[in-house]
């Protein structure tokens, strides 16, 4: 018997996740949605194509199973459409240009994606747009920021790498009354712990490279938008000619089964490595929005509902950069477990070095080197093992 989607209202979201985006008894009965590789589609008659009177008329515009994946983003988003794009980065790239044109002004959160800038400094620049940095902690602040022809406010909570919450109902409701669009990068919380358009945001952005596929196997990004906002970003997906591939599509998917699970852990495993870091000798500051002492973090209590595996921990510092560089790298050489990779998201914990000189606002801390840790599904006390040698590694470089 099919469902309807207002059955799933009242079902807890492990059971919507496992059940949304396809009906097994429109394929005869099979659990997951066929995939689909499909350029050409063939219409009935001339009346047919004259008229694109069909469901599907060409790969780029959609078949079975990417409509599989942007429904079951719909029903978790409560958005009126969603597109699905090669990679995180172009989930980014594809609404700001489809919202944005020459002499346009936007503001962007100064503790954004490293590539968000870099668009936003290189491409929209060069394309006349005006771009300003704003402070993440600005809230209701912004409106000073606000001009005739600011089209575009660009959130992202928390902020990369320095974890900082913004109070995005503020910040709607200020570029709304400006008559701007409110876009978020909501990667980190995905739309189990936190919904952007409940909270004023008019497209929700996601790298589906992380948690939604979760395997560190798959690019893909998601970008989700009220009814106000969908028809213009639909029509800019099909002038720009992207599209995903449909095996990467339907992996999407698959890991979208198990994200709940899955992201249960990482907030547990992670919440219990950061509390025991906080004040460990060889860590000056741990920055994860679930702990009081983070910027931001009464918002974060007051509008998420839970946390991620991601966060950052500063070093204990030395009197110059270069013996800070060589604590980092004293710290990263030493673990056996976290492997050195961008990305995260996936089932393996990583590590990296963050560096912070691209900010203009938010300078983010100086007192040691920023590493940034991906907390995967291996058990925490092996990993706190592995960052403890890490630890005492950095205590031995000479200051």
């Amino acid at each position: 018997m099919t469902r309807k989607k207002s059955d799933r209202a009242g079902w807890g979201i492990n059971t919507r996740l496992t059940h949304s985006g396809n009906d097994p008894h429109d394929y005869y009965g099979f659990v997951n949605p066929p995939v689909v590789r499909a350029s050409t589609v063939l219409f009935p008659d001339a009346e047919t194509i004259e008229n694109n009177n069909q469901k599907y008329r060409y790969g780029t515009h959609g078949t079975p199973t990417t409509d599989a994946l942007a429904d079951a983003v719909d029903e978790l988003e409560g958005s009126a459409g969603t597109i699905i794009v090669p990679s995180g980065l172009m989930a980014v790239t594809v609404p700001l240009l489809a919202f944005l044109e020459a002499g346009d002004h936007i503001l962007v959160v100064d503790s954004v994606y490293f590539p968000t800038r870099r668009f936003c400094d290189g491409m929209l620049r060069k394309l006349g747009v005006e771009v300003t940095y704003y402070d993440p902690l600005i809230g209701a602040g912004i409106d000073a920021l606000m001009k005739p022809n600011t089209k575009v406010v660009f959130t992202e909570s928390p902020g990369s790498n320095t974890m900082e919450i913004q109070d995005i109902p503020a910040i709607a409701e200020v570029a709304h009354r400006h008559g701007a669009v409110v876009m978020m990068d909501n990667t980190w919380a995905t739309p189990l712990y936190f919904k952007p358009l409940d909270f004023g945001v008019d497209i929700s952005i996601h790298a589906a490279t992380k948690y939604p596929a979760g395997h560190a196997d798959v690019l893909l990004g998601l970008v989700s938008a009220n009814d106000k906002h969908w028809k213009k970003l639909e029509d800019a997906k099909t002038n720009l000619g992207v599209c995903a591939g449909p095996d990467d599509t339907y992996l999407v998917l698959r890991g979208l089964r198990s994200m709940g699970v899955r992201l249960a852990h990482h907030e547990k495993s992670a919440l219990e490595i950061a509390r025991q870091l906080e004040g460990s000798e060889g860590v000056s500051q741990v920055l994860h929005p679930a702990l009081p002492s983070s910027p931001g973090h009464a918002i974060w209590k007051r509008d998420f509902k839970g946390s991620s595996g991601l966060f950052s921990i500063v070093l204990d510092g030395g009197p110059s950069g270069e013996v800070q560089r060589k604590k980092a790298h004293a710290f990263l050489d030493a673990l056996q477990i976290f492997g050195l990779g961008y990305s995260w998201g996936g089932y393996e914990s990583l590590a990296v070095q963050v560096r912070l000189e691209d900010r203009t606002i938010a300078k983010g801390p100086t007192a040691g080197p920023l590493i940034r840790l991906q907390i995967g599904l291996e058990d925490t006390r092996d990993l706190l093992a592995d960052i403890e040698r890490g630890l005492e590694a950095a205590k031995r470089v000479a200051g």
